[in-house]
């Protein structure tokens, strides 16, 4: 790969990874108001489920039109990786943005009170995982806004690395020269 083919090969992941965190920055706030509303809970893991389907739609657009309909296999990968790289650092800004300034700890206590429900803390202490929900809960009440950012920065760059894998295999086209 040239180093113009490089740069274009960036220019797109980088819009394309604003859109992909545009998505993932919906399936969050559908996650967080699916905590009190099923609907909400539902359209957050449409929403999870859409990303490769996007991914995959962007890459076959990238190949079509900057790339005049032909792609190697480890192009598109390095362009699924790129997407995802950075579609997640936009997201991971958007989240420490909430979780430091918006939250106020909703969000673990949100969790708590449903892990505290008769019904849910029941189940728990029939399956023994008592304990491991305590330290959970108190592991994330001890997490500072960084620490989910970032961890959700690392989550979606392997996600991007695992799912370019198949993305990448099936949008593969190469020319046939006559």
């Amino acid at each position: 790969m040239t180093a113009p083919e490089y740069k274009q090969l960036k220019a797109f992941a980088r819009v394309d990874g604003a859109l992909l965190a545009v998505l993932m920055i919906t399936c969050f706030a559908c996650y967080v108001a699916g905590l009190t509303s099923p609907l909400y809970g539902f359209l957050s893991i449409v929403a999870i489920v859409l990303m490769p389907f996007f991914a995959g739609i962007r890459l076959k657009r990238f190949r079509d039109t900057g790339l005049e309909g032909s792609i190697s296999f480890m192009r598109g990968w390095a362009y699924i990786c790129l997407m995802f790289f950075y579609g997640g650092l936009i997201f991971a800004l958007a989240q420490y943005a909430y979780m430091a300034y918006m939250d106020k700890g909703y969000l673990v206590m949100t969790i708590t009170n449903i892990l505290a429900l008769p019904e849910n803390a029941e189940v728990i202490k029939q399956l023994g995982m008592a304990n491991q929900v305590s330290e959970s809960i108190h592991m994330l009440q001890a997490m500072r806004p960084i620490d989910f950012a970032l961890n959700m920065l690392t989550t979606i760059i392997m996600g991007g690395i695992m799912l370019g894998l198949p993305i990448a295999a099936i949008m593969k086209k190469v020319k046939v020269e006559n």
